[in-house]
């Protein structure tokens, strides 16, 4: 299973760090390059546990729909989002936070499998690994700039 971890350090309390991780409008305007799109669920504001939102964005030229809910919540410390419906055999994605010397230490490990067998892993090793890279480290750059 691909996974890929990420370290963010943002000069802003962990509360700060954590509800704008967790922010639907953020997460819309990090992805404005892929016009991804709360369209049902939680749509705006907070999301929170047991709470799912479904996302429609473009990837790859294709209109695509993920429905992800929040699994696991310890506020302001750590949250899971997991795939529920949408085009990945699953997605696992960790949101952990630590406060340091008055800093944030941000922490995302995000699992992911692709359908479709050797084809899928080819794919994943050709591309879409580094693909969900760079719109995860778009995300944090965002949620440090409004932090």
């Amino acid at each position: 299973m691909p996974t890929i971890v990420l370290y963010t350090e943002i000069d802003a309390p962990i509360a700060v760090c954590f509800d704008l991780s967790r922010s639907i409008d953020l997460h819309q305007i990090s992805t404005d390059q892929t016009k991804e799109k709360a369209i049902d669920g939680v749509n705006s504001g907070l999301i929170g546990l047991n709470e799912t939102v479904t996302w429609e964005a473009t990837h790859y030229g294709l209109t695509q729909r993920l429905t992800s809910k929040i699994t696991a919540y310890q506020r302001p410390f750590y949250f899971v989002d997991e795939q529920q419906k949408g085009a990945f055999k699953s997605i696992y994605h960790e949101h952990k936070f630590e406060e340091k010397a008055g800093k944030t230490l941000m922490q995302d490990r995000f699992y992911f499998e692709s359908p479709y067998g050797i084809f899928g892993k080819i794919f994943n090793y050709l591309t879409l690994k580094n693909h969900i890279h760079k719109l995860l480290i778009k995300r944090n750059e965002v949620i440090k700039f409004y932090a």
